[in-house]
């Protein structure tokens, strides 16, 4: 769960981005996992969902910090943080993310996905993978 002001905007990583609305100042809590906010998917629930919607949690989820076999479902703009090699939070805790700098408001929020997901693959852009579809369609 987010403890800052954000929003959902365009960003120039991928598609979507989560933004500050507020200066968020070197050190300060911006997450802690809560597990009655956050969403937890058992190996089960996720068997059981339609294709499309295990695609949107492979992308969106991440391994629970004490049982890895549960995926967490960020029920806020968290969901929406792009991965950085250089990214201005710090996720090595596996409750609490923190600003390693200053962020302006209105500065793109990222944090790097192998602190809390050992197995990190970046995957494909979902904005070149759509666009190369629209392509392909309007082509026909």
């Amino acid at each position: 769960m987010l403890l800052i002001d954000t929003y959902v905007g365009p960003s120039a990583i991928e598609g979507v981005g989560v933004f500050a609305a507020e200066f968020v100042r070197a050190g300060q809590p911006i997450y802690r996992f809560e597990p009655g906010f956050d969403r937890l998917i058992s190996p089960a629930d996720l068997a059981a969902m339609p294709k499309p919607i295990r695609r949107f949690v492979d992308r969106y989820t991440y391994p629970h910090p004490a049982d890895a076999s549960l995926l967490v479902l960020d029920a806020d703009n968290g969901r929406h943080m792009n991965h950085s090699c250089e990214p201005n939070t710090n996720f090595a805790d596996a409750v609490y993310g923190y600003a390693i700098r200053d962020i302006a408001a209105g500065e793109e929020i990222t944090c790097n996905y192998a602190e809390f997901e050992p197995a990190f693959v970046i995957l494909p852009s979902m904005v070149d993978a759509y666009s190369g579809a629209q392509h392909m369609a309007a082509a026909e």
